[in-house]
C-alpha cells in the first residue's frame, strides 16, 4: 500500500465513533431496558416464532433480557473493527456513507427485534409474524438501496468466488443485486401481513430469488469475462 492509499484507507477514529453517538445512546438504552424489565419477565422468555406467529422456542430470563442487547453491541463493534483487517481496506473510503448507513440499519433492526420480543414476553398483543417479516423486508430494501455503492471488499456485499476474483464482476453484480433486493424486499413487505401459509411461501421464495439471481449472474458474468 503506497502513501496515498495509506492516507485514504479506512480508519477507526474518535471522529468516526462520535458520529455514531445516537447508536451508542440506543445501545445503552437497550441495556438499561433489560435491567428494568428483568424482574417482570417470565422464567421462560419466547425466543423464536414460526411463520404463523406462534412461539416454538424459549430461552431463560437472563438470556432473554440481556443477550440481544449485547448481540447488537457485538455486531456494531464487529462492523466497525473488521474492515481494519480487510485486505481491501482502502476501498471502504469509497463507500463510507453507505457503510455507515448499513451499520445503522443493522443496529436499528436488532434493537427493534429486541423491543417487540420483550413486549411479547410481557404479554402485550404483538403480532410477531407481521412485525418480524415487516422488519426483515425493510432491512432488505435498505440494503438493496445501498448495495450498488458497495465497493470490492471481503466483509460486506455479495461475496461469491466470482465477485471476489474480479472487481468488474463485483460492481456489475451489485448493480443487478441492488434492484433484485429492493424488488424482493417490496414483495416481502407486501406479504408480511398475510397470515395464510401461501404468504410464507411467497416470502421465502422471494428471499431465495434474492440469493440465487446475484449468485448465478456473477458466475455467468465471470465466465463471459474469463472464458474457459
Amino acid at each position: 500500500m503506497n502513501l496515498k492509499e495509506r492516507k485514504n484507507t479506512y480508519r477507526l477514529s474518535w471522529q468516526t465513533l462520535r458520529q455514531d453517538w445516537p447508536l451508542w445512546v440506543l445501545m445503552a438504552g437497550l441495556l438499561v431496558a433489560g435491567i428494568l424489565v428483568y424482574p417482570h419477565l417470565p422464567e421462560q422468555v419466547p425466543s423464536h416464532w414460526n411463520f404463523r406467529g406462534e412461539v416454538d422456542a424459549y430461552t431463560s430470563r437472563p438470556l432473554g433480557a440481556f443477550f440481544p442487547p449485547f448481540l447488537v453491541l457485538g455486531l456494531y463493534v464487529l462492523m466497525r473493527f473488521l474492515p481494519l483487517i480487510d485486505p481491501r481496506r482502502e476501498n471502504y473510503r469509497r463507500f463510507g456513507g453507505a457503510y455507515r448507513f448499513l451499520c445503522w440499519g443493522i443496529v436499528l433492526f436488532g434493537s427493534a427485534m429486541y423491543v417487540v420480543t420483550i413486549l411479547a414476553a410481557l404479554d402485550y398483543p404483538v403480532k410477531m409474524g407481521l412485525i418480524v417479516k415487516g422488519l426483515v423486508a425493510v432491512l432488505f430494501i435498505i440494503i438493496g438501496n445501498f448495495m450498488s455503492q458497495i465497493r470490492h471488499n471481503y466483509f460486506v456485499g455479495i461475496k461469491t468466488p466470482w465477485t471476489l476474483a474480479n472487481e468488474d464482476v463485483w460492481q456489475q453484480t451489485h448493480r443487478v443485486g441492488a434492484r433484485v433486493w429492493v424488488l424482493g424486499g417490496l414483495v416481502c413487505l407486501a406479504t408480511a401481513p398475510v397470515e395464510a401459509v401461501w404468504g410464507a411461501y411467497v416470502f421465502f421464495a422471494a428471499v431465495a430469488v434474492m440469493v440465487l439471481i446475484p449468485t448465478i449472474y456473477s458466475y455467468v458474468l465471470f465466465r463471459a469475462v474469463k472464458p474457459g
